[in-house]
């Protein structure tokens, strides 16, 4: 039986990578925290859900637009400089956040801010990415995605929850302060880490940098010379916007349960359960010499469950059912960024990479806005039902692929 401890000894049995992910660990805590209590606010001194989306676009919108721009940031200046500086910045907004909150400042601050806080933010992912390999021998890597992977999926759980009693205690002020507390924990992690394993490894004199269509083509370039481009990316964006549509469909499928909004709780819990138990897998997985059919099972995981939560009107076995579906994600997840890491030139690779977070994010709010209207046409049922054989079907496709790809631990 595969040991879901497992990437996390290995990965944080080394300083470095201890540094890295622990900083990673508080940040997006914190950031799940705050999400919370931003809408809750908004929502609060508004009384609108238009305002509430408004938010949320504002929050996710500059990560999609900006992630092209913040692959070449990672490729072009000190990672450490930049991972530094997007800390710092986000700290500064979650300050001023909190003052909007104390002295009763315009609520259009509040996306304003939110906005401001993710551009700055935007680099970080394609930096801790790129990082890894430099962190981690090769060994390691798959460990160390899978547990970076997974400790995203316990801060979902965690930070919401946190957040909730927070606001139960006090002011949204609080967790806005609280959260800028954590961007500066983590500046502290990224300050003790080596300087050479943070230097881009394309870094170039003025002289000699391309301008920003050039760099933009040379990430794109990368992803296409790369074979594998396709099953790897699509895989992750697939199961982006299958996400998406739950963090929708999870609130329909509470209130079928008799739970009402704690419901999206439970289930969204479920998930982030199955997210982390699925690490040892997911490490054994990319570590794999035939990684393109572990993806495939991964996608089948993310997918067939779907049908299933439809119909099941029993809370335990609807937490089992989310569990399966965050396990699948996660594994796709930690296959597709090792076999980027392992496969593209770490000259390219954040624009690379840069190209690939945005993508995914975008199918993430794609997801979110097409599952309502399945369900105005389908139904919940037949929503879950129709996106669950879409799923199972690229999976099946992936299987059925008639030459091997996704190399491995062997590039």
């Amino acid at each position: 039986m595969l040991n879901p401890t497992t990437p996390f000894r290995i990965a944080f049995g080394e300083r470095n990578l201890r540094l890295l992910l622990t900083g990673l660990a508080a940040s997006q805590a914190g950031d799940w925290l705050y999400n919370l209590a931003l809408l809750a606010f908004v929502y609060d001194r508004t009384h609108s859900s238009m305002w509430v989306g408004a938010t949320t676009a504002a929050r996710i919108l500059p990560e999609v637009i900006l992630g092209p721009l913040a692959g070449i940031l990672a490729d072009r200046l000190d990672r450490g400089v930049v991972m530094l500086g997007a800390d710092f910045a986000r700290a500064l907004t979650m300050g001023l956040l909190a003052a909007v909150v104390i002295l009763n400042a315009p609520i259009v601050l509040a996306p304003v801010l939110a906005a401001l806080s993710t551009a700055a933010g935007s680099p970080y992912p394609q930096c801790v990415v790129a990082v890894l390999p430099s962190l981690a021998t090769d060994e390691q890597l798959p460990a160390a995605n899978a547990a970076r992977v997974s400790v995203m999926s316990i801060c979902i759980v965690a930070g919401p929850l946190f957040g909730a009693v927070l606001l139960l205690l006090g002011s949204p002020a609080i967790a806005f302060a609280l959260n800028g507390g954590t961007f500066l924990a983590g500046a502290v992690m990224v300050a003790s880490l080596p300087r050479r394993a943070l230097t881009a490894a394309s870094v170039a004199g003025p002289a000699e940098r391309p301008g920003l269509a050039d760099e933009l083509r040379a990430g794109w370039l990368a992803l296409r010379d790369y074979r594998d481009a396709f099953p790897v990316v699509g895989a992750n964006l697939i199961a982006s916007a299958v996400y998406g549509a739950m963090t929708v469909l999870f609130v329909i499928l509470g209130h079928r349960l008799g739970l009402g909004a704690a419901g999206y709780g439970y289930l969204l819990a479920g998930m982030g359960a199955g997210g982390v138990l699925a690490a040892g897998l997911a490490g054994r997985g990319a570590d794999s010499d035939r990684p393109r059919q572990v993806l495939s099972l991964a996608v089948l995981a993310v997918g067939a469950p779907l049908p299933l939560l439809a119909l099941s009107g029993w809370l335990p076995a609807a937490l089992v059912l989310a569990g399966i579906f965050g396990a699948g994600a996660t594994v796709t997840e930690v296959i597709g960024d090792t076999c980027l890491q392992r496969s593209l030139d770490p000259s390219v690779f954040g624009r690379a990479y840069g190209l690939v977070v945005p993508l995914c994010v975008g199918g993430i709010a794609v997801g979110a806005l097409l599952a309502p209207v399945m369900v105005s046409y389908f139904g919940v049922t037949g929503a879950l039902s129709l996106i669950g054989s879409a799923v199972v079907a690229y999976g099946l496709l992936l299987a059925r692929a008639p030459r091997p790809v996704l190399a491995a631990a062997t590039n």
